[in-house]
């Protein structure tokens, strides 16, 4: 029996890793953090930051279908100009299990007219599926729809 201790201490080390990868790849605070860093990251046009932050197969899925984005596609609109005055989050909750956690709230966005001057407001309910990959918490995908 003691052997049999000792071999599993043993090979506990060369586990960790395995169950590391295992686990949820922030805390829920700590991806609170990191989903407001997404936000800003929209709002400014920040393609640095997101493409450290987004899966391969990262997909958005806007309201209703009305247009899938993936990872290329959202990189090259924001590497345009950006006409976001700003953009925050509330209510936003996490739910983990495994090694995928999902970040859910809603998002007020203020978007700047063509005056320049004025802008208008949208508040879009979110959920934003961030997963443990090789030990990086990346988005793998999001979903909004418009609260009018």
């Amino acid at each position: 029996m003691k052997k049999i201790l000792i071999s599993l201490f043993g090979a506990l080390p060369s586990l960790l890793p395995v169950l590391a990868s295992a686990a949820s790849c922030l805390s829920a605070p700590a991806l609170i953090e990191r989903d407001s860093q997404y936000e800003e990251a929209l709002r400014t046009g920040d393609v640095l930051f997101l493409q450290s932050l987004l899966a391969e197969e990262y997909v958005w899925v806007h309201s209703l279908g009305s247009q899938i984005e993936t990872r290329p596609g959202l990189l090259a609109r924001l590497a345009k100009p950006v006409v976001y005055k700003a953009r925050s989050t509330s209510e936003v909750h996490v739910h983990e299990q495994g090694d995928t956690a999902v970040v859910r709230g809603v998002s007020t966005t203020e978007q700047w007219n063509p005056d320049g001057a004025t802008w208008r407001t949208n508040r879009y309910q979110f959920m934003r599926t961030y997963v443990n990959v090789a030990g990086q918490c990346k988005l793998l995908s999001v979903q909004t729809m418009n609260l009018k």
